[in-house]
């Protein structure tokens, strides 16, 4: 009797232990259960549109041959997030609103595609230009505004740029002119209605360009 007595009391202890490492286990798995699941990411990307290459290639041939240099575009513009203009010297940027392309990629795309749709152009080449291929006239672009901006309580998309075109054969410099588009309302909320927006004042853009251009090599 004293032999079973004392082999229970050996055992007896060990059970708050079993208990206890239960316990955990299942509080571990009750916290598991607590962690919600991640939320969705609400980032958006937006693209700047413009004509399609089927609709420029549609075109018929003109005699010009051009070279579309690569687009600069302000320091500022070269985040990917879509910036807010709040003050002449503030600029505030949407980390949830984000061009899916750099911005001088999407310029330079609208570029070439609205002046290879111009009555008078026959060949648009983009920098880097092919050495064997030659050219009439260079143009250089450099944005300088691209970006929403806040007028008292309303808010405008807003494009400006540098426009600048050369006489390849001797490096005559024909025109270099400030372009500012229209300043076109928006709501502050859409996004997708400000590439839109932004988008029209690139076509102006280019549109300024095209009326530029000399009529003849």
């Amino acid at each position: 009797m004293k032999r079973l007595l004392s082999a229970f009391g050996r055992v007896r202890p060990r059970l708050p232990i079993a208990r206890l490492l239960l316990g955990t286990a299942l509080l571990g798995l009750a916290g598991c259960q607590i962690i919600p699941d991640p939320a969705p990411d609400a980032t958006r990307f937006y693209v700047l549109t413009g004509p399609l290459p089927a609709q420029a290639a549609s075109v018929t041939l003109g005699p010009l041959s051009l070279g579309l240099k690569a687009v600069s575009v302000a320091p500022y513009l070269r985040s990917r997030s879509m910036p807010l203009r709040t003050d002449e010297h503030e600029i505030t940027y949407n980390d949830y609103a984000r061009w899916a392309e750099p911005l001088d990629q999407g310029i330079s795309r609208i570029l070439q595609g609205r002046l290879l749709q111009a009555p008078a152009v026959g060949r648009v080449y983009a920098h880097p230009f092919p050495f064997d291929q030659p050219r009439d006239f260079d143009i250089a672009v450099s944005i300088v505004r691209c970006e929403s901006v806040r007028e008292g309580r309303s808010l405008v998309a807003r494009l400006a740029a540098l426009i600048e075109i050369t006489r390849v054969s001797d490096g005559t410099v024909l025109t270099r002119r400030v372009f500012a588009a229209p300043d076109i309302p928006w709501d502050g909320r859409d996004h997708a209605a400000l590439a839109a927006a932004l988008s029209t004042s690139v076509d102006r853009l280019a549109s300024e360009v095209i009326a530029q251009l000399p009529a003849g090599p």
